[in-house]
């Protein structure tokens, strides 16, 4: 997973992230429907991921496979965490931020860059099976970036 860079501004049509808004003439599901599917990938792929919500880097929803969370809060949240984050990396020297791992009392909150404009947040059990994590959420990256670019491109 390469480093997160500076977000670039998002596209003079802000609904350009709206995965409300399908192709008339595409036979393909809805965007937020393939974007969901593409989370719940991930929980049932990796042991103890438990929820995820998918946002832009300004904080705002597109999309979350979650419970119990508040999903406008969690993004809002993982746009400041990022602006913290890169802050301290910045400070620290130690080179482009990749990602912001939180170990908490029961849990982990985990937030990837997913391209220049949005931000995967990722919550996971005390069990969370960090390797397997590793391992799987390149891809899951991967595929969320190109179904947002498919959106930004109709």
């Amino acid at each position: 997973m390469g480093p997160l860079s500076p977000p670039s501004p998002l596209s003079e049509n802000p609904e350009s992230l709206d995965p409300e808004s399908p192709d008339p003439e595409s036979p393909e599901p809805p965007r937020s429907s393939q974007l969901t599917d593409i989370l719940t990938s991930l929980r049932d792929r990796v042991m103890g991921v438990s929820e995820s919500v998918l946002s832009t880097v300004d904080g705002l929803l597109v999309v979350a496979d979650a419970d119990t969370v508040h999903p406008e809060s969690v993004a809002a949240l993982a746009a400041a965490t990022l602006g913290v984050s890169r802050r301290i990396a910045e400070q620290a020297k130690v080179g482009a931020l990749r990602e912001v791992v939180a170990r908490c009392g029961s849990g982990y909150v985990i937030v990837l860059a997913v391209g220049e404009r949005a931000l995967l947040t990722v919550m996971g059990d005390d069990g969370l099976d960090l390797a397997a994590f590793q391992r799987e959420s390149p891809a899951t990256v991967d595929e969320l970036t190109k179904v947002l670019a498919a959106d930004v491109a109709h």
